[in-house]
């Protein structure tokens, strides 16, 4: 398995594909990587040479954000929001929708307020004594 930023990616997969298993490199981004190293996108991860491997992973960790740096990055801005008093800090310490979505009547279970449909709450038949 080929390791590139501590995340054993996948051998079975094409790389355009296995890449998208680190946290911070989705499609586009995988594709622009392997558009400007010229690796082919239909290549699977385990016929990469490691020459190739080593400049994915060189160019990858120089040039973008990606897993620990990353999430450290995002919760730093979360807590700069809570800090400051915003009104998404806010809703972030709440475990609220951030984005202006609606709580009436979506997100239950981010509000905690679990309901079970109708049917499934029937009681079974007394039985005979």
């Amino acid at each position: 398995m080929p390791r590139i930023a501590g995340v054993n990616i996948p051998e079975n997969k094409r790389i355009e594909i296995s890449l998208t298993y680190i946290y911070g490199i989705g499609n586009s981004l995988s594709k622009k990587i392997l558009g400007e190293l010229k690796i082919d996108l239909n290549k699977k991860a385990k016929d990469l040479t490691s020459k190739e491997v080593n400049d994915l992973k060189e160019f990858i960790e120089k040039n973008y954000k990606i897993e620990g740096d990353l999430r450290r990055q995002i919760m730093i801005n979360i807590k700069r929001l809570k800090d400051i008093g915003a009104w998404r800090g806010m809703r972030h310490a709440k475990g609220l929708p951030v984005r202006g979505q609606r709580t009436k009547t979506n997100t239950r279970t981010v509000r905690g307020n679990v309901r079970k449909t109708m049917g499934s709450g029937r009681k079974p038949a007394a039985a005979p004594t």
